[in-house]
């Protein structure tokens, strides 16, 4: 089959980049953190700006973690205008592609099947994606990085590890240069796909780098990875079987629906239990409105403190139902089994495992129907309201309660605070 041309584009620093943006400055001239500077020194950030990490500061960090002297603009997360901003980026991709070429990975990150335009816009690979970084930078004032290749691994390699070390922002790989360039690159974690327990696991064999891979016996490889070994042997010589048309087909088999929160600050026992509540209700109005039941729940508890280790744990209802009354009723109760009382808490999730259509819902012989239909009405209700409203138009008493986060979160967009 004949090479094709795939380009990953990535937006540099891209919450960052924005609000720099909307400030007019420079995101190469300017110190400047996305973060919600409310919820403290220990606030994440969510983006530095390109001239931060050029002074060592790492992405992600903490606020507390930027060294004193270095003097920067904190921008308060602003998930509706980033969200904007990519769909004006998208749109312009639609000026020379189809939507059938395009893959939206991430909010500010596209795979595209350039193959059959090259010839159409008469354009080189390279040139036909300078074209498009300098529309982005031209129109929105966003500096992008584009990874190249022949196939959708290729081009994913080229933007996160060769384009680093160009002076254009764009590097370009196939599967020879690859092997020549980038063998011998570390650390592995730097090759999508290789978490640090991948990388640890291979380094007991002695393989530090994908030359270090590909010298090992493919029985090692299945043996200590399973399936999951076919994936990673044809990464290591830098072949991708998957096309765009692929990701077109794909159906997803999602058999969960899951949530989690990182707290504002330390919550005690009772405060972390309230919100639980929350999330369990709030879960089930998710699961009402995708038209699906479950009768599983799992539960994650983290605390403020690593010398304590993460509490999970799961609980098998005896009813299959998205109704908030049981989802909550057996949430709380492995809520009180598994967390800890003493420790403060800083970490929820919830999760409604083996999900299936609201065809299947089904309760013991001691369910008062009734009850069951009346809560349904009023939880229909409730989804109309906040349709037609927004989420915050219709409350709980529980999101009045001291600790509560859901007023707040249902403002959100992505987790962090969608404001203008």
């Amino acid at each position: 089959m004949a090479d094709r041309t795939y380009y990953c584009i990535d937006m540099k620093t891209f919450y960052a980049s924005v609000e720099c943006a909307e400030r007019h400055l420079n995101p190469f001239e300017t110190n400047l953190v996305v973060a919600d500077a409310s919820r403290g020194a220990n606030a994440l950030c969510l983006a530095i700006s390109p001239k931060l990490k050029a002074q060592g500061v790492r992405n992600r960090c903490r606020m507390s973690e930027i060294p004193p002297h270095i003097k920067y603009i904190t921008a308060p997360p602003r998930m509706a205008l980033y969200v904007e901003y990519a769909a004006d980026i998208y749109g312009m991709y639609l000026d020379y592609f189809s939507p059938d070429d395009m893959h939206v990975y991430s909010i500010d990150e596209t795979f595209i099947d350039a193959t059959d335009y090259l010839k159409l816009y008469r354009l080189g690979a390279m040139d036909m994606a300078s074209r498009l970084m300098n529309e982005i930078a031209l129109r929105l004032h966003i500096p992008s990085t584009a990874g190249i290749g022949t196939n959708l691994y290729l081009a994913k390699i080229a933007l996160d590890i060769s384009a680093k070390h160009t002076k254009e922002h764009m590097a370009y790989l196939n599967e020879e240069l690859y092997r020549e360039t980038l063998w011998h690159h570390r650390p592995l974690t730097d090759f999508w796909q290789i978490a640090q327990g991948t990388a640890r696991r291979l380094s007991r064999f002695g393989a530090l780098d994908m030359a270090g891979i590909a010298a090992l016996p493919e029985e090692t490889l299945y043996r200590t990875f399973g399936r999951d070994a076919e994936l990673l042997i044809d990464h290591v010589w830098g072949r991708e079987p998957c096309t765009m048309q692929d990701i077109k087909n794909y159906k997803g088999k999602s058999k969960s629906v899951s949530s989690s929160q990182i707290l504002p600050r330390n919550y005690t026992f009772d405060e972390a239990r309230i919100v639980l509540r929350e999330m369990a209700m709030n879960g089930a109005e998710e699961l009402m409105k995708r038209g699906v039941i479950t009768h599983k729940i799992g539960v994650y508890v983290g605390y403020a403190f690593e010398t304590r280790q993460p509490d999970t744990g799961g609980i098998t209802m005896t009813a299959t139902t998205n109704l908030g009354s049981f989802l909550q009723e057996y949430a709380l109760r492995l809520f009180d089994r598994i967390a800890d009382r003493i420790t403060p808490i800083r970490h929820l999730g919830i999760s409604f495992e083996d999900v299936c259509d609201s065809g299947c819902e089904g309760y013991d012989l001691f369910t008062d129907f009734d009850a069951v239909e009346k809560e349904k009405k009023v939880a229909g209700t409730m989804m109309e309201v906040h349709a037609a409203f927004g989420k915050n138009a219709l409350l709980r008493g529980t999101d009045f309660m001291p600790g509560a986060t859901q007023r707040e979160r249902n403002t959100f967009i992505g987790g962090a605070q969608s404001r203008f």
